[in-house]
């Protein structure tokens, strides 16, 4: 606040026009998303690429898991192994957001002399961060968390299960350690690895970690004092995968005018996957985040200040990113969705 004044002195600055009108320096209401609510950087790697479209190897994994290896003939040698490759293609594109700062009304927060405002740039910088954000985690589900991406589908159901089906997650018939067992061993023989990581929507995470037969693998395992409790590391490793990721950012789906949040990811839906956790031009993974640093500094992601053409007495913080969603390897990714109710 300002420094402290007489009753009768600010009844002179009244009676003058002054307007008792100056802004809280201790509180402000800004919906900013927590970080880790985030979804981008904590399922696929981030991996750099050199320019902003290329071409990158696939090596047929059939030739690489077959044993080639023969018994060397006495004054000869075995035949060449026949390694097969093919060729993919990848695009990084630059997206942009520009927030504007008015300069005059900029005075105000400055000559007010306050250490929460007087700054508004700031704010203006944070803005645009969380905007990048957003931006990156509503790539991350058009780009991996849906349907029709992953050549592995799999779909809950309230009634018996088919091929290809589950049991939802809310279930009392739902086995969840058995379950995700079987794809384990799944993924292990065709992807020859294992997963690492399933990412849950927020429906599917609260309808997992209430389901009956997890929550009776637990209960003996608290005390009075310590109740035994299901969160993401307590699932993690019960069903034995590295990490367990609950997807929680939310966005406004509305246009201008309009609000109506959503979470960015299907709610209901989750992915199992092995994501390199180092990432490399030669290690596959389910998927890539693959980033430009498009103005050749070494970041994927840039932020500026520039001034507004002359008279309008405008500036403007700019955000530049430049990264794209990349699948690599199908049979390392498996989704799953409709897992509740």
């Amino acid at each position: 606040m300002r420094n402290a004044m007489t009753n009768e002195a600010i009844a002179n600055q009244i009676a003058k026009g002054w307007k008792p009108n100056f802004y809280l320096t201790n509180m402000s209401v800004a919906h900013f998303q927590p970080d880790d609510w985030f979804v981008s950087p904590f399922i696929f790697p981030i991996l750099p690429v050199p320019t902003s479209v290329g071409n990158y190897y696939k090596f047929d994994k059939g030739d690489l898991a077959r044993d080639n290896v023969r018994r060397k003939p006495e004054f000869g040698k075995v035949a060449p192994m026949v390694f097969g490759h093919d060729t993919d293609t990848y695009t990084c594109e630059v997206d942009q957001v520009l927030i504007g700062l008015d300069q005059i009304k900029t005075l105000d927060y400055q000559r007010a002399n306050t250490p929460g405002i007087n700054d508004p740039r700031r704010a203006k910088v944070r803005m645009a961060t969380e905007q990048m954000k957003l931006h990156q985690d509503i790539i991350f589900a058009n780009g991996y968390f849906k349907t029709g991406v992953w050549n592995t589908e799999y779909a809950g159901k309230s009634t018996t299960p088919g091929t290809g089906e589950f049991w939802q997650f809310d279930n009392a018939n739902f086995d969840p350690v058995s379950f995700f067992g079987g794809l384990r061993r799944q993924m292990q023989k065709e992807g020859r690895r294992l997963p690492n990581v399933l990412a849950l929507g927020v429906e599917a995470y609260e309808a997992l970690k209430n389901n009956p037969d997890l929550l009776d693998r637990v209960k003996y395992s608290g005390s009075t004092a310590n109740p035994a409790t299901v969160n993401a590391n307590v699932i993690a490793q019960l069903l034995e995968i590295e990490r367990v990721v609950v997807l929680n950012s939310t966005y406004n789906k509305g246009a201008l005018g309009v609000t109506d949040m959503d979470f960015v990811c299907d709610s209901k839906a989750a992915l199992l996957a092995y994501a390199n956790p180092t990432p490399a031009i030669d290690e596959p993974s389910a998927g890539y985040t693959l980033a430009w640093d498009m103005l050749g500094n070494g970041s994927y992601l840039a932020f500026d200040q520039f001034e507004g053409e002359k008279g309008t007495h405008t500036e403007f913080i700019e955000g530049l990113m430049s990264s794209t969603p990349k699948k690599v390897c199908d049979e390392l990714g498996y989704f799953l969705k409709d897992c509740c109710a």
